[in-house]
């Protein structure tokens, strides 16, 4: 998964913060991929510009059975009443970055006052979940850590 730096970046807010987030990633030379609610069904290697994954199905990406099941149920997703999927948090997906631009990154966002709560590095695994399922696993994953 050798590439440029990326970040697939959600907020449902339009706020100062964005600017302030958005803005450590351009000083810092990374690629923004700015995340809409219409793309929440798609596969974040999709979104991220595998072409390893886009389009395929994911027993066709290389995915074991278990894993193509989990992407289909990761379809079913948590609604507002319009029917639309709904993520009230700003998310990172952090794509191509070494362990040093990953620290890198934190620091900065951490000086900017801009840390994002909900980050994701990109994995094989998670690279066929949709983005929905894949926030869903990272909220999971924040709220036990919080808890601890």
């Amino acid at each position: 998964m050798a590439g440029r730096e990326t970040v697939l970046y959600y907020s449902p807010n339009k706020d100062a913060k964005v600017r302030k987030v958005k803005s450590v990633l351009v000083r810092l030379g990374i690629q923004i991929k700015n995340i809409s609610e219409e793309q929440f069904g798609e596969q974040v290697g999709t979104l991220a510009g595998l072409d390893d994954f886009a389009g395929k199905q994911p027993e066709e990406a290389g995915l074991s059975e278990l894993a193509g099941k989990q992407q289909k149920e990761a379809g079913k997703y948590e609604t507002s009443n319009a029917g639309a999927a709904v993520i009230s948090e700003e998310l990172l997906v952090l794509c191509n970055f070494t362990e040093a631009g990953l620290d890198r990154l934190l620091r900065e966002l951490r000086k900017s006052n801009a840390s994002v709560a909900l980050k994701a590095v990109l994995t094989e695994t998670n690279c066929a979940w949709n983005f929905y399922e894949l926030y869903r696993e990272v909220r999971r994953e924040h709220e036990s850590m919080s808890r601890r």
